[in-house]
């Protein structure tokens, strides 16, 4: 599994006053929206979360896990479930709300990603997977910009989105 953000930063319905929008710290304080997202190995979206794109990676965590509509099996030692993400997500507290939830953490601390991409040759990060998910999600023109001023109405976008990926990926539609 792994969780990763992603923030449209030319966010209309900012602009109107939608909720859930946020001056985007990484882009001269622009509005716009991030999207939290847990999936499984192969990039099919468990859960979702919007928010605004100043919030802290960290505050969504719990947010996101709680958003998976369906009941979790239960980890076992023989069948463990583990949570891969990037540095934005290791704390201490992070670490323990994710151990918590009965999964096996696997969070690169700050700079140790950087050092294994150069002593290891063609070495690509575990996250990769919720990156091209939400590369998926972007192929939708309507979550590539967002046009709708209620948080509602955005997240009912995603999950459609959501849906789609997850009946491509069973072969349901082609």
């Amino acid at each position: 599994m792994g969780m990763a953000e992603h923030r449209r930063n030319h966010d209309e319905s900012s602009a109107r006053g939608g909720k859930k929008t946020g001056p985007n710290p990484t882009d001269r304080a622009k509005s716009g929206t991030k999207r939290s997202l847990l999936t499984d190995g192969d990039g099919i979206p468990l859960g979702v979360v919007v928010s605004g794109a100043n919030t802290h990676d960290k505050r969504l965590v719990e947010e996101t896990l709680e958003s998976i509509p369906v009941e979790r099996p239960e980890p076992t030692p023989r069948k463990k479930q583990h949570f891969c993400a990037d540095k934005g997500y290791d704390f201490p507290d992070v670490r323990e709300l994710i151990r918590d939830w009965g999964y096996t953490v696997h969070i690169k601390a700050r700079g140790e990603e950087v050092a294994e991409s150069k002593a290891i040759p063609g070495y690509r990060c575990r996250r990769w997977v919720v990156e091209r998910t939400h590369s998926w999600f972007n192929r939708f023109r309507r979550l590539l910009i967002r046009w709708e001023k209620k948080a509602e109405n955005y997240l009912a976008f995603i999950h459609f989105a959501c849906a789609w990926v997850t009946l491509r990926a069973a072969g349901i539609l082609g």
